[in-house]
């Protein structure tokens, strides 16, 4: 008889142990980039995160002997089945000891409270939405993860084929070498495109000037995603926090947009200085120390993480992703960056892989999205 507790989190000292969980069970791990708590009780609190608009969540904390032992998130994302036709319920934040028993029983309360929905199935790890951190590493287990990605121990995936769940879809990263200097093939390409469909590369000197363009982004953001796994349309309120959260600190060397004539954004890179190794010394709080290592990443690093890229559908396959890729690469270069991780990109996105052959880069960081039936 398993002696597994399952408790929800009702209270805001719950929710502090369901966050600081993660940090004790990776405690001196290599590989493992935590999350800023001050960041996942925004993400997590319904009056902060406007994805509660149209989700609802539970959260769910193990105990064995007295002892945490896992946890784990419930989500219903009534928008997500809505567009995709689906009776789904996500499992996200999900995170345990190697014991068969916790991980059952973490799934097993997402699993009912679904049923009691009258949902057909559980997938995940999924967040709220495509901005939240999501899929679950299979591997590379040996890599350090980005601050924009899930890592896990190599026993997580063996527990969800013990318990049934399935591959749904994977997702890969690469990792790009910068080189010395932009390839001629791509600055060739990058000219005759810009000249070609009348485009220009924003000039901006600080983030005010990307301001008035953060909307724009998002919307080509939104028909760039709209047909790819499980995404879900940023809503207004969503644009409105996510433009206030992150643009106002963005370093526009890194970032670059490409305008139409009519001053809309028909592509888009954005890219940060790696946080991944500040993150780890901060241990997940700015204060009182951790802010000095965030400030120290971003003004030296030798890599960046690209977190956002898209293109327009009536853009597609016209070249203007390199257009973007080899003003970034420049940026690169001049600032002594050796090497760019991409954000995590589905296995079918073949247009993205061609995209990458340009330069020294590798796929690596399997992240998995498991599926199964109630």
């Amino acid at each position: 008889m398993s002696n597994i507790e399952i408790k929800e989190v009702k209270s805001k000292s719950d929710l502090n142990k369901f966050i600081s969980f993660v940090d004790k069970l990776y405690k001196g791990n290599k590989y493992k980039v935590p999350q800023l708590h001050s960041f996942e009780k925004s993400t997590l609190n319904k009056d902060k995160n406007p994805a509660f608009d149209f989700c609802e969540a539970k959260y769910w904390l193990a105990y064995k002997d007295g002892k945490i032992v896992g946890r784990i998130a419930g989500i219903i994302n009534h928008k997500s089945n809505e567009t995709w036709k689906e009776k789904n319920i996500r499992f996200g934040w999900i995170d345990f000891i190697d014991d068969i028993e916790v991980s059952k029983a973490l799934l097993k309360a997402v699993e009912d409270w679904g049923k009691e929905n009258n949902l057909e199935a559980v997938h995940g790890p999924l967040g709220f939405t495509d901005m939240d951190l999501e899929g679950m590493l299979v591997e590379d287990f040996d890599e350090l993860s980005t601050q924009a990605a899930i890592y896990n121990y190599p026993y997580y995936p063996k527990h969800m084929e013990k318990l049934g769940y399935v591959k749904d879809t994977d997702w890969f990263h690469y990792k790009i070498n910068v080189p010395k200097q932009i390839p001629d093939k791509v600055k060739r390409v990058t000219d005759l495109v810009l000249k070609k469909y009348n485009l220009r590369i924003l000039d901006a000197k600080k983030p005010k000037d990307i301001l008035p363009y953060a909307k724009k982004m998002f919307n080509t953001l939104n028909e760039a995603y709209g047909h790819l796994y499980g995404y879900v349309a940023l809503t207004d309120k969503q644009i409105e926090k996510y433009t206030k959260d992150y643009f106002s600190m963005i370093d526009t060397r890194y970032v670059c947009f490409v305008l139409d004539k009519d001053d809309d954004v028909v592509a888009f890179g954005v890219s940060v200085l790696s946080l991944s190794k500040a993150l780890q010394k901060a241990k997940g709080k700015l204060f009182p120390f951790g802010f000095i290592h965030i400030l120290k990443a971003l003004k030296k690093n030798d890599t960046v993480d690209l977190l956002l890229q898209a293109v327009k559908p009536s853009y597609k396959k016209k070249g203007v992703a390199a257009v973007f890729y080899s003003k970034l690469i420049q940026a690169y270069i001049d600032t002594g960056v050796k090497t760019a991780i991409t954000g995590h990109i589905l296995e079918d996105n073949k247009s993205s892989f061609q995209m990458f052959e340009a330069y020294d880069s590798k796929q690596f960081l399997r992240r998995r999205v498991y599926i199964k039936n109630i």
